[in-house]
């Protein structure tokens, strides 16, 4: 179910509040572009200023909008373990098909640690996938920890966003086939799948969606030529978004596009004018722009 381009959707805002309609908006455009699935109130839904029924009116909104007609995988991290599994709850009761769990940040947990909180998740009885991202929360689950943690039913894949390659045969060889591998870095994607991973858990797809279907459907065809092709348009802004905060470089793109404002919550700031210049001439690049 979990495969393909899955962008790692941004909570649209205007005037300091959730931005609903363009929230549907944006899911309606995603399926109709070719979006293999939709991940919501994850970072780059800027989860961590969101209020917990501002999260939760996401997730419920996502869901309902979507209506079946492509999966949504919610964002359930937190660094606290009674906390994530009140989201995991949550994004059950509101009908997901499975939640995004990150290893927990600053607090550092041992392996053991990271075991029990993941088998806390998995015990509310839906579908995790482990948000593997050692740059950001500091602590890096091993390949063989993470092979404990799959025979759970509940834990069925991984977002792995450490950026070393080798992690995919070395993570397959633990956890089995079966066990789903999404990147979460999309300048290695092509390569990520070509070592045997099922896709890619995208910033860059919330401007882009259809470039990274069409891009992902050729991957996992074993198309690289056309692969590479793609990659070549995609690359400039793969580095222009992430010139800043990721969010920010997506949410400016959108909004180029027409489809919701820039607007970023605190402590994440505007785009620079040069930052922006880039972004703009990245997305003319892609195609997306004149």
């Amino acid at each position: 179910m979990f495969k393909g381009s899955l962008p790692a959707l941004v909570t649209p805002f205007a005037d300091g509040k959730v931005d609903i309609a363009a929230l549907k908006k944006l899911v309606n455009w995603h399926i109709a572009e070719g979006s293999h699935g939709l991940v919501p109130v994850g970072t780059t839904g800027e989860s961590p200023t969101l209020t917990h029924n501002e999260h939760d009116l996401v997730v419920e909104t996502v869901i309902n909008e979507a209506a079946g007609r492509i999966p949504v995988i919610a964002g359930a991290g937190s660094n606290n373990t009674a906390e994530t599994v009140r989201l995991v709850n949550a994004a059950k009761a509101a009908g997901a098909d499975a939640a995004l769990v990150v290893t927990p940040y600053y607090n550092k947990p041992t392996q053991a640690g990271l075991i029990a909180h993941f088998t806390a998740a998995a015990d509310c009885g839906l579908p995790i996938i482990i948000y593997n991202i050692p740059p950001r929360s500091v602590i890096d689950m091993t390949p063989d920890t993470m092979a404990k943690l799959a025979k759970h039913e509940m834990i069925v894949g991984v977002k792995d966003a450490t950026a070393d390659l080798s992690r995919v045969p070395a993570t397959r060889l633990r956890c089995g086939p079966d066990f789903i591998q999404l990147s979460g870095e999309d300048a290695t994607a092509l390569g990520f799948n070509a070592h045997g991973g099922m896709g890619c858990i995208s910033v860059t797809a919330n401007v882009a969606p259809r470039l990274l279907s069409e891009f992902q459907a050729t991957t996992l065809a074993g198309d690289y030529a056309t692969a590479v092709t793609l990659l070549d348009r995609l690359m400039p802004l793969h580095e222009a978004i992430f010139t800043e905060p990721g969010v920010a470089g997506a949410k400016y793109g959108l909004s180029l596009l027409g489809m919701c404002s820039a607007e970023v919550r605190s402590p994440l700031t505007d785009l620079t004018d040069a930052t922006k210049e880039k972004v703009r001439s990245a997305m003319v690049h892609a195609g997306l722009l004149n």
